[in-house]
């Protein structure tokens, strides 16, 4: 089997590597010698989120996906994500470590159903949450992210119709914030779905001075309540910012690695799911691990492709997205 038989199979590089190595400092030089730059989620383990030259959630990725000047665009992340920095710079290289690293809330919009769902709303404007396939971006409008959502809808007239797609939870969060009516498609993120609200409030009896943060992708009645909900970078911001010294976290809980870097003095408890698997560990984000980073930037492979004619449609929501998000300075 050659490599790249056995990407489509295994969907990484599977080859020895001595382990003798230090693979931060491999990975380090490799990275100055080929001029490429790390972009990691904050949903990574913790050794990725180390090494990686930027840190972030969806809105922040893309900010530094469009903006930088590296030849190589190596995506700790999932597919969509270095889809979308494919579609910002089509003329880089962009490496994904694992190309089976999907995602749930991806996987629950097709779009050629979207395509069709689309079509019963001719006055409606899309607007997509970024966590879609390039293929649904290039049916949207409008992309955005957790951080901007809300200000996105605020930011258009009152009378524009909207679909909003494809995360519900998120739809719902925006509706309540902006009191817009959005029609919304019926999606969700496994992660984010399965956070059980009684276990929720045996933990917060167990805890009273914790503060309860949630991401706005968790269903309403855990949303409900959260002392805060907000991204990714804004659970992270609030706990920064907080007098208090105890957290109960619900979202994937790899932000727990960089709250805890930031804030040494504080306690930071993983909300519990609503059965006894770690599924507040998202399988696809955790599928990319610091051995299968340092063969893909060693290979140059897994590379991640975009059809020209998808990156032309898609590339005008998302820069639409980053202009509203640059005139609002988020």
């Amino acid at each position: 089997m050659d490599i790249f038989e056995e990407l489509n199979v295994k969907g990484f590089v599977d080859e020895p590597i001595d382990p003798s190595l230090d693979l931060f400092d491999e990975i380090e030089r490799i990275k100055k010698e080929k001029n490429a730059v790390i972009l990691a989620h904050y949903y990574q383990e913790p050794d990725i989120q180390d090494i990686a030259d930027y840190i972030g959630d969806s809105l922040g990725l893309s900010q530094q996906a469009a903006k930088t000047d590296a030849d190589i665009i190596v995506f700790a992340g999932v597919h969509f994500m270095a889809e979308t920095a494919k579609i910002l710079s089509p003329e880089k290289k962009v490496l994904l470590p694992d190309l089976k690293a999907g995602c749930s809330l991806s996987d629950s919009c097709p779009p050629h159903l979207f395509s069709k769902f689309k079509e019963k709303y001719p006055d409606h404007i899309v607007i997509t949450y970024v966590n879609c396939s390039a293929e649904l971006k290039a049916l949207s409008d409008i992309v955005c992210t957790s951080s901007n959502a809300v200000q996105i809808v605020d930011s258009l007239p009152k009378d524009q119709k909207i679909i909003f797609g494809p995360d519900k939870n998120l739809g719902r969060y925006v509706q309540k914030m902006t009191g817009r009516d959005l029609v919304m498609w019926n999606g969700a993120c496994m992660v984010h779905e399965i956070f059980s609200r009684q276990r929720i409030i045996k933990l917060k009896e167990r805890h009273p001075e914790a503060k309860f943060i949630a991401h706005p992708e968790c269903e309403e009645s855990i949303l409900e309540m959260a002392d805060y909900a907000g991204s990714t970078t804004g659970l992270l911001n609030y706990a920064t910012k907080s007098e208090a010294k105890e957290f109960i976290v619900a979202t994937e809980s790899g932000i727990i690695h960089q709250m805890e870097k930031a804030n040494p003095g504080k306690v930071f408890i993983p909300a519990p799911p609503n059965n006894t698997c770690a599924c507040n560990d998202c399988p696809h984000m955790k599928r990319n691990t610091l051995e299968k980073l340092y063969l893909c930037i060693k290979n140059e492979l897994p590379e991640v492709s975009v059809p020209m004619d998808i990156v032309e449609k898609a590339r005008m929501p998302i820069e639409r997205m980053l202009e509203i998000s640059a005139r609002l300075g988020l």
